[in-house]
């Protein structure tokens, strides 16, 4: 169950992006960001006040509340990316990125989370998930590389964290701090840098409507993920959701431009094979009773 709620994970993203995309189009990308996080914090608020909880009830350590404000960098990452390299390119980065730090989270157990060692047996799994991200990396551009991979490492950061509170307070209350720290960072940025081009006074509604729902969308791949994080090995939650937004992506840029992706769809398919081939092996290792590496769990 766990693993089709990481795919599905990944499908609500590959939905999000023409979604925020549309967004940020019609009135500009920092108060698009900001509108996000007002509206998903305002579903959030809402759910825990139906189940009536009280967030700041009790204090956790500070760094338990950070992942909102990670989620802030990660977009900032992109866009800053954006333009200078491909977009396969700077999906196969924060793919790299998120796998290098999942691999490491999960083999040396960081932040407190489950230990799942990988053997040496596990390279070929690795070995051919390199091969689908090859072929995507397009273009290099050390600046935007440096950023779109650091995105990455940002991503596995921010949904750990969200997770790790979660697991000591609630599903809904570690999703509501998410919003609520992430729109305390993403205020004075739009203050900042928006330069006035976009005012939230006197804003026009577009007839696009479903651009609107970019952060009602949010908060249920958030409360997903600080429900799967814990469940299923940093690595494997990464690949997971980028194999369900990669295909997804491809259907949608085929149903709206016609367009579609070769090194995209070759690529997904072998990171789609390599995790096939890790999850195979570490099903018969547990059979035969090895205990180089432990399985995430499977329900």
């Amino acid at each position: 169950m766990y693993y089709i709620f990481a795919l599905l994970s990944g499908i609500l993203i590959a939905f999000m992006v023409p979604i925020n995309g549309g967004l940020a189009a019609a009135y500009s990308l920092h108060w698009a960001a900001v509108y996000i996080h007002v509206s998903g914090l305002l579903v959030i608020s809402a759910w825990v006040f139906l189940k009536r909880e009280r967030p700041f009830a009790v204090r956790h350590p500070w760094f338990l509340y950070i992942g909102g404000a990670i989620g802030v960098l990660v977009v900032l990452f992109h866009n800053l990316a954006f333009g200078r390299i491909s977009v396969s390119a700077i999906l196969a980065l924060v793919l790299l990125g998120q796998s290098v730090t999942g691999l490491a989270i999960d083999h040396f157990g960081l932040f407190g989370m489950p230990q799942h060692r990988f053997g040496r047996g596990n390279l070929v799994g690795i070995a051919l998930i390199l091969c689908g991200i090859a072929p995507m990396l397009t273009e290099f551009e050390l600046v935007a590389v440096a950023l779109a991979f650091a995105a990455g490492i940002c991503i596995v950061l921010s949904r750990t964290f969200n997770a790790k509170l979660s697991s000591v307070s609630s599903i809904r209350i570690g999703t509501f701090f998410n919003y609520l720290v992430g729109l305390a960072v993403a205020l004075p940025i739009y203050f900042l840098f928006d330069g006035g081009e976009t005012s939230f006074w006197g804003v026009t509604l577009s007839f696009d409507w479903y651009i609107y729902v970019g952060g009602f969308v949010g908060v249920a791949v958030i409360a997903m993920s600080n429900v799967i994080v814990v469940k299923i090995a940093a690595f494997y939650l990464t690949l997971l959701i980028f194999v369900g937004q990669v295909f997804t992506g491809i259907l949608i840029d085929a149903a709206l431009d016609g367009a579609f992706s070769i090194q995209l769809f070759f690529g997904g398919a072998l990171v789609a094979a390599g995790l096939v081939a890790n999850l195979l092996l570490d099903r018969r290792k547990k059979s035969g009773g090895s205990k180089d590496l432990t399985e995430p769990p499977v329900s």
